[in-house]
This record gives C-alpha cells, structure tokens and sequence, in this order.
C-alpha cells in the first residue's frame, strides 16, 4: 500500500508535470481532426464566466483574449492537478472521473460534436488518474513527464495549423468575390501614421466567443432560410455572389472605447436581405429573425425594418475584393451597417430562420439587452506629429464614424478649451468611416487633446466615460501631446 509519504514524493512539481502530460494527450487526439480540446473546454468557462470576468478580460488583454484564455485553461488544468495530487487515492478518483466526464460533455456540447475531443478528454482524464498513482520519481521524472506533454501540445498546434492551412487553401479556390481593383482615395493619402481609408483584411479586428473559427467545406456549405417562410431557401455561395452587391461600411466592435482599435472599415460584398425575404416571403408572425452559426450560436434581429429596407442589411460573403477570412466568418456572415458588431449578426452562416419575439438570443442569457444597439458618433486621434507644413506647428488627424447616417463634422479642443473644426476626407459612404486632420500652433510644454464626432443626424458625440457593458462605450479619446 502507498502511504501518504509515498504519494508525496513526486511533490507538486511532479503533479503539475503529469497535468502537462494529460493535457498534451488529450489535445494530440482531438487535434488528429482538426479540434482542441482546450478550446473546447475554454468555450464553455467563457459560456459559464460571469459578465463582469468576461468584461475585465476583455478590458486587459485587448486583442490577446483568446490567447488569455488558452494560457488561463493550461494553467488552470495544470493547478487542478497539483490540487488532485494532494488527495488520497479514493477521494482523488471520482474526482478524475468527473473531469473526463465534463470535458468530453465540451466536445459534444456543441451541434458540430467532436468524437475526437470527447475521445480525448476521455484519455487525459485516464493518464491523470494513472500519473497520480505512479508518481513520477524526483526532479527528472517530473521533467521527463513535462517534456513530453510539451512535445504532445507542440505535435497537436502542428496538426491544428495544418488543418487551418488546407482550409486557408480551399478558401483561395473559391477565388475573387466582388473587386477592389482601384484602391479609393479620400484626399489624404499623403497624411503618415493616418490609418489606412480601407482596413486591411488581415488587419480587422476579431472578437467572438470561438477561441478557433470551425472550417466549413465552400463546395458543400449551404445557407438555408426556413422557419415562417412561405418559400424556404437553400443558397450556394455561388448563388448568393450572383445576386451580391458592393458596400463602404465600418463595423464596430461593442467594446470599442475611445482610442481603441476595435474597429475596421470594408468594402463588403454581399447580398441585401431585404432581398432574401422578398424571395423567402415571411409569414404573419414572422417578427425575428434568427442568425445562427454552424455551431449553434446565434443573434436575432427584428424582421420588419430588415423587410422593409429601413436597416440596410446583408448576408455578406466578401470583403475588399475577397472571400471573408476564416477569423472574421467564412463563408458568411450578416451584417446591419450601424449596429455594433455585437448585434450585427452571427459568423460562419449556417441559416437565418425566420420566427415569433420567442427566440432568446446567446448574449441576452447574460444580461445583454434584447434589443440592437447602435454604434454612437466616435472619433478617434491616430497622428500627433510635428507639422510639416510650417515649422512650429502640429499635425493631429484621426477617423471618426457614424453610422448609418455618416459623420457631418469632427471637432477638436485643446486643455478643455473651445472645440474648433477640422478638415474632413472625401467621405465613402454614410456608413463608413472619415478621415480627418487638422494643424495647430501650441506653445511649448504639454498639452491634453480631444476629438468629438457628429453625426448628419444631429447626434453629437457623448463624453461622459462609460463602460461598454451594458449599452456600449462612450467618452472622449484623449491624448497628451509634448511640445
């Protein structure tokens, strides 16, 4: 019999290290198809995270979250086991139990069940309760165990991008999907550190509760209208990019404060569904419309001002001139020009589903408001340089968006003083984004500056700082300046 000496001898070095095997085996067998099962099990803490974690991860670690998360899975299994370690044999074995059972329920929680993850969540928790028994032997023993998850984790992120290369390859094949062949100019291109008048596509933002996009075959992905329709649709991509139309618009992440870059702005290519329902022909009772994603996830929005073209909004299949990236939704997505990128419409498109005010959206379960809320006037100071134009001076200049109604003027204010206008860009189009500039002549010493959007609508951006949760941010982009 073992005593309790005996299971102390590997210590928590060697607990943690078999904690780092387990993990390594189990994310090798889901990866050998393509899935992970720490981000299967990621997914699900991000379902279960209260608002306010979900909100300050998001706050401090930006546009890393999904690494956050990753590395905050890692660490966590790794503690778990420390912890287990420290149990005896019979307290410590329904407790493994337990593990392998909630981890393989990640694999098949989602509508796109994973065999392999479940069959992986299966093996860790079988080599973490047999790495607890036989405790690996001192300092090598425990390196030994650590090396090899390691290599385990490092075999498996190998397989996982190999799998993303090949759909990265089949997106290619799909080829050109709408055309930006002549690059749009606003008058100031010659403006350095000025963000780009169309957003890069490897340059958008991503923000979504997936820690990985799935990959969906283009030859055989379907988009299907059903629900209180009288004439259910079944689309190709091919049938969709026939009837696609191009598009200027900024979508803007909800979490977007001021000076954050959670925002881009596109030519999309898309097809209108004002368009879509004018052929489906929703019935009486028809109030929502349900975006929902090949895994399930999904966002609602209203039926009639879609219907009616009151919100211009698009199952989008393209952007810049190319197919959607895997990150940002391929093969489709929806989009409502105007609304936060929240309430906009799901990613990777499986069907729209036309139903009654019974539907309950993902992010209203945790406590998001049911109904859209729209992007408010914002601008953003990208460029504090020395003026080029006359010695002494300064060049500020930036981009501000109101969508859908556009952007009639941005305003400065130097150390809380008047706001003054400055120059604006050629616009795109209503529901793009402007680019702005605008040189002063400061004293020398520091200097606090500040920039304000308003919209042709009359509304006028709001300064009062508030957190993104749960209406969306507000407040100025404030910036020091030394002269």
């Amino acid at each position: 019999m073992r005593t309790n000496g005996d299971r102390r001898r590997g210590g928590g070095l060697g607990a943690a290290a078999i904690g780092v095997g387990a993990l390594g085996v189990g994310e090798l067998i889901a990866a050998s198809r393509g899935d992970s099962l720490i981000d299967a099990i990621g997914r699900v803490t991000v379902d279960a995270a209260p608002v306010p974690v979900v909100e300050t991860t998001v706050a401090l670690s930006g546009k890393h979250d999904k690494a956050v998360t990753r590395l905050g899975v890692g660490a966590g299994a790794v503690a778990a086991t420390v912890g287990l370690g420290a149990l005896s044999d019979q307290a410590r074995t329904p407790v493994v139990a337990a593990f392998g059972v909630a981890a393989a329920a990640s694999g098949f929680r989602r509508p796109t069940r994973s065999p392999a993850t479940v069959a992986g969540a299966a093996a860790a928790a079988g080599v973490l309760g047999l790495g607890l028994r036989r405790r690996p032997r001192g300092l090598f023993g425990a390196l030994l165990w650590a090396g090899a998850g390691t290599g385990l984790l490092a075999g498996a992120r190998a397989l996982i991008h190999d799998y993303d290369r090949r759909q990265r390859d089949a997106i290619r094949r799909v080829g050109p999907l709408g055309g930006l062949s002549m690059v749009p100019q606003d008058g100031l291109e010659d403006e350095p550190g000025l963000s780009a008048l169309i957003t890069g596509n490897r340059s958008f933002y991503v923000a979504d509760v997936n820690l990985s996009p799935p990959r969906i075959d283009p030859t055989r992905w379907r988009l299907s209208v059903t629900g209180k329709v009288a004439h259910p649709l079944r689309l190709s991509l091919a049938e969709l990019a026939a009837d696609a139309v191009e598009f200027d618009a900024v979508m803007v992440c909800v979490h977007n404060r001021p000076g954050e870059r959670r925002a881009g702005n596109g030519r999309w290519y898309g097809v209108p569904l004002a368009q879509l329902l004018e052929h489906a022909i929703p019935e009486t009772g028809a109030t929502r419309l349900v975006t929902r994603a090949v895994d399930g996830y999904t966002i609602s929005l209203p039926v009639e001002p879609l219907r009616s073209g009151t919100w211009p909004g698009y199952v989008v299949i393209g952007v810049n001139g190319e197919p959607l990236t895997p990150e940002h939704g391929f093969p489709a997505r929806v989009f409502v020009p105007g609304l936060y990128g929240q309430y906009t419409g799901a990613k990777w498109l499986a069907e729209l589903e036309l139903t009654d005010d019974s539907h309950v959206d993902y992010w209203w379960k945790r406590g998001w408001p049911s109904e859209p809320i729209w992007v408010t006037p914002q601008a953003r100071i990208d460029v504090t340089a020395p003026g080029r134009a006359a010695a002494g001076t300064t060049s500020i200049a930036g981009v501000a968006w109101a969508p859908p109604h556009g952007v009639e003027s941005v305003e400065l204010r130097i150390d809380e003083g008047d706001w003054r206008q400055v120059d604006l860009g050629t616009e795109l189009a209503p529901a793009a984004w402007r680019r702005w500039r605008t040189t002063v002549d400061l004293p020398a010493g520091e200097h606090t500056v500040q920039a304000r959007a308003i919209s042709r609508s009359g509304e006028i951006q709001d300064g009062t700082p508030r957190a993104p949760f749960p209406s969306g941010p507000t407040g100025f982009h404030t910036v020091t300046i030394k002269i």
